[in-house]
């Protein structure tokens, strides 16, 4: 999943911010289409199902929100700005623009509120008199057509350019920002008053500390919130998961701020290769599951160790041993000390990446499986659930396992961080036990049923047995490291 922090609303979706925009209560066809391989669902239906086996019930990632269409987040945004327009006796327009700039501190001082939110003219500005906005009505009387001709090409640029809130005066050293009622009736054509009607939404809604736009391509849902935190949530209409705090891809436990600086630093840096060298035999091997111990050698792929010497502590490799003497060495050390503990993270972060994708053909594979079972009657689609279910759990561990890495790699020495690692290396632990056995059931699901291909039924108990285990790992350490 992709998402633009920057993105605007889209001009070739023009129906949905229209007059029209009642039926979108009523679709539901955005979250039926899935890439190939992909679990985009992944935390639907899973939580209960794992909860139902003993589960601790606390999840730390329960999030309550509400996805609004235009026409209910218009409802929202007028209220909020006809409490302002009669706190401050204003009109709607000026108090638009107050709540973009300084939304929810309009009580404090109202005259130095207008001035700083810069919709009060100043005394040297001449180009719009002060009338202008704290009349009922915009005209033009005392404006000569050459003026007003100005004042609509002015406009007229700017919103062609994406502009919405940020429209200000002409007057040269002057900041004043535009009211809606100003500039509407300067703008040629009704499609570009429309542009400018969807650019004044969005500026809206990105101002609003309890509302976010949806990040997915033309879509026009706001999703609602009571208390804003990077927490995940899904659009109803196309089924876009995304952090609400930032609109980036969900990021737990890795705050917001930690995943913008990794991803920076990652982007200029290339990905780590797909082969390895066999550390027995030198033969060149690719990776095509998401498990990382490499059976046939009996090695980690991550560490390329002996995979007996992991131990009870499991996985050492997953833990960076720092240098306690690289302060008192050359520049030169330490830079590549630096970077080593980069490269360390990274091919961690990436190979988690990676895993997710090889394990999503998995997951596609046994969708495929369950549904070729129940159209020959082998069975019902609650028969094989627990299949697809494991694999959905797998690809939600694995997901938060990855973002502990950027984590790991800001976390500063000490108690704290020794205790991450170790919940970190539990989580890791389980998961590849979790990961070993979902592609053993998709071997032997592959088989001959009633033959020596069949899962048993304590094999069965055994996947299901670690799916509980796995998640119980994955929301200890959340609810003791993600972001409160």
């Amino acid at each position: 999943m992709s998402v633009d922090m920057n993105s605007q609303a889209s001009d070739s979706n023009e129906e949905d911010f229209g007059v029209n925009s009642e039926e979108e209560e009523d679709e539901d066809d955005g979250g039926d289409e899935e890439d190939q391989g992909d679990i985009a669902s992944y935390y639907e239906g899973v939580a209960s199902d794992v909860e139902q086996q003993g589960a601790d019930s606390f999840d730390p990632e329960e999030y309550l929100f509400t996805c609004l269409t235009y026409k209910e987040s218009q409802r929202v945004l007028t209220e909020e700005v006809n409490t302002v327009a009669a706190a401050l006796k204003v009109l709607p327009a000026v108090a638009k623009l107050i709540l973009v700039h300084l939304a929810g501190r309009y009580k404090s001082n109202s005259s130095l509120l207008m001035s700083d939110a810069l919709v009060q003219p100043s005394s040297t500005c001449r180009t719009v008199t002060r009338s202008f906005f704290f009349q009922c009505s915009f005209v033009f009387d005392d404006v000569t057509p050459s003026c007003k001709a100005c004042w609509e090409q002015h406009c007229t640029v700017l919103v062609k350019d994406g502009i919405g809130v940020g429209i200000s005066c002409m007057a040269q050293d002057c900041s004043l920002q535009m009211p809606e009622d100003f500039v509407l009736p300067l703008l040629p054509a009704e499609e570009l008053k429309d542009k400018y009607r969807r650019y004044l939404f969005r500026d809206y809604v990105e101002s609003h500390f309890q509302l976010q736009l949806c990040p997915g391509a033309d879509c026009p849902i706001v999703i609602k919130v009571q208390e804003p935190r990077a927490r995940r949530v899904q659009c109803s209409r196309c089924s876009e998961v995304f952090c609400f705090k930032c609109r980036q891809m969900y990021h737990a436990p890795t705050d917001c701020a930690t995943i913008r600086k990794w991803l920076t630093k990652c982007a200029d840096d290339s990905e780590t290769a797909n082969y390895i060298s066999c550390p027995k035999c030198n033969i060149c091997i690719e990776k095509n599951g998401g498990c990382n111990h490499m059976v046939s050698q009996n090695f980690c792929w991550m560490c390329l160790g002996d995979w007996k010497t992991h131990g009870s502590e499991y996985y050492e490799c997953s833990r960076y041993k720092e240098n306690p003497d690289i302060v008192n060495q050359s520049q030169q050390a330490q830079a590549r000390e630096a970077l080593k503990k980069y490269l360390f993270y990274f091919e961690r972060w990436e190979n988690h990446n990676k895993s997710l994708q090889l394990e999503a053909q998995t997951y596609q594979r046994i969708q495929e499986k369950i549904q070729e079972r129940v159209m020959n009657n082998l069975g019902t689609w609650i028969d094989w659930q627990y299949l697809h279910n494991a694999a959905k759990l797998l690809a939600k561990c694995r997901y938060t396992l990855q973002y502990t890495y950027p984590y790991a790699y800001y976390m500063e020495s000490g108690p704290r961080k020794k205790l991450f690692e170790y919940q970190q290396a539990q989580l890791e632990a389980e998961i590849e036990n979790l990961s070993w056995k979902v592609e053993r059931a998709d071997t032997y699901e592959r088989g001959v049923v009633g033959g020596e291909g069949e899962l048993s039924a304590s094999d069965r108990g055994d996947l299901e047995n670690q799916m509980h285990i796995a998640e119980q790992r994955r929301r200890t350490l959340l609810k003791d490291f993600h972001d409160t």
